[in-house]
């Protein structure tokens, strides 16, 4: 592994043996915090968002695979 700074960046080379998916899944945390980390939402906040997208979802499920009636 490779880990060099260029300006406001850093850049990380793996050799091509390493399993892809375990580095994706590194890659995926590492965009996650990048993404949240000014974010100023609250638990509370994070909770009614799930709450609205799930609304319906299981009617809707219903209705998609004809289990509805």
């Amino acid at each position: 592994m490779i880990v060099e700074r260029q300006n406001n960046e850093i850049l990380v080379r793996f050799s091509a043996g390493n399993k892809a998916s375990k580095i994706q899944s590194i890659l995926d945390y590492l965009r996650y915090e990048e993404l949240t980390s000014k974010s100023k939402a609250t638990q509370k906040d994070l909770d009614l968002l799930l709450k609205e997208a799930k609304k319906g979802r299981l009617d809707k499920i219903k209705k998609e695979t004809g289990l509805d009636g």
